[in-house]
């Protein structure tokens, strides 16, 4: 009874505290990189070449267990598309995180279950029953999310939190971070999510052509290398900027190459036992963990805008995540099948991103 449990809530639940710990503490050590001179062209192509190479392993082990069918050029197509998107997403979520704060990014990323719903139904991939009280939730909690984004880009109110200069990392600019770079940052987060959103419903298709996860999140790493590196070196021109030293630059490269690649094949375990709703509830607590890490390790301040903003889109984000959990409720007691379609993952309950990927 007690491995039942342990097996079943326990290790579940401690496995989405530590995804999001981890998850806040890559942003937070990028943003201290940053600080010292990484630029975000290299961490990218080197994160991908990383997980690339950690899940090449992971890959045949699979594919020599399980009968998968052979590779089809849809299936190259819309991976292609992936990586394209995923290297796009990755761009702008690293540039927002260097014009902002990880805190700016933990918040921003509430908007994805909001922005998946949008794209969905632009797509005809969902119902819009405006006399639905679930669609009517989905709607409301939509526009909640987007209220609160709003409220953290263009509104910091005054200092809750000062930080204190001896308990910081000293990383910190000493001039702040511009009410220009904050918004812009902040739109460039939003920008990010809208990507990630897009990548949910293409990887939704490609699950029905190739079903096999750790299979599809290889060869989207393996598209990012690819195109990052030529993209990335044109772009990164000073060669000196590509050379490793023993520092926190190399720390961060290495912690998202091999957290990355782990924390997704974590993520597909807690989904596979417990259902996307329940990986879901655990991403407004990255928010809390981004604050506190923010203030104590990189010296960032907490204004009133990010908490009340933050309050808001948390808000949005359940309101849409419970329509939807309403949704395969229903769906499942019509079908005659409650509590066994964990495995069904529509867009908007598939759209959990880890930042390393």
């Amino acid at each position: 009874m007690a491995w039942r449990y342990c097996h079943k809530d326990a290790l579940p639940f401690s496995a989405m505290v530590a995804v999001e710990c981890i998850n806040v503490g890559l942003n937070i050590l990028f943003k201290a990189s940053n600080l010292k001179g990484l630029s975000y062209y290299v961490f990218i192509t080197y994160t991908s070449a990383i997980v690339t190479l950690v899940l090449l392993p992971l890959v045949f082990i699979f594919r020599g267990t399980t009968g998968l069918p052979t590779l089809k050029w849809p299936f190259i197509n819309r991976i292609f598309l992936l990586g394209l998107i995923g290297f796009l997403a990755q761009l702008c979520a690293y540039k927002g995180i260097e014009y902002s704060s990880p805190t700016l990014a933990a918040a921003i990323g509430n908007l994805t279950p909001a922005l998946t719903y949008i794209l969905a139904v632009i797509f005809r991939m969902e119902n819009m029953a405006l006399r639905s009280s679930i669609t009517q939730a989905k709607i409301i909690g939509s526009l909640v999310s987007i209220s609160g984004a709003s409220v953290v880009l263009f509104y910091r109110g005054p200092t809750i939190i000062s930080p204190s200069q001896s308990l910081s990392l000293s990383l910190h600019s000493p001039r702040g971070t511009s009410e220009t770079k904050w918004v812009i940052g902040g739109l460039l987060l939003a920008v990010e999510n809208l990507l990630f959103s897009g990548c949910s419903i293409v990887q939704t298709q490609v699950m029905k052509i190739y079903p096999a996860e750790i299979v599809v999140v290889f060869s989207c790493a393996l598209c990012v290398t690819i195109i990052s590196a030529p993209v990335c070196l044109m772009a990164e021109g000073n060669l000196l900027a590509w050379t490793l030293r023993p520092d926190v630059a190399l720390v961060t490269i290495i912690y998202s190459g091999f957290f990355g690649s782990s924390m997704s094949v974590v993520i597909a375990w807690v989904l596979h036992l417990k259902g996307p709703v329940y990986v879901s509830i655990f991403k407004p607590l990255s928010i809390v963990i981004a604050a506190a890490m923010g203030v104590i390790f990189l010296g960032d301040a907490l204004y009133l805008g990010s908490l009340v903003g933050a309050i808001i889109l948390s808000t949005g984000f359940y309101a849409v995540i419970w329509a939807k959990a309403k949704e395969e409720l229903r769906k499942d007691y019509c079908c005659g099948s409650l509590g066994s379609s964990s495995d069904d993952k529509t867009p908007l309950l598939n759209s959990y991103k880890f930042e390393g990927m």
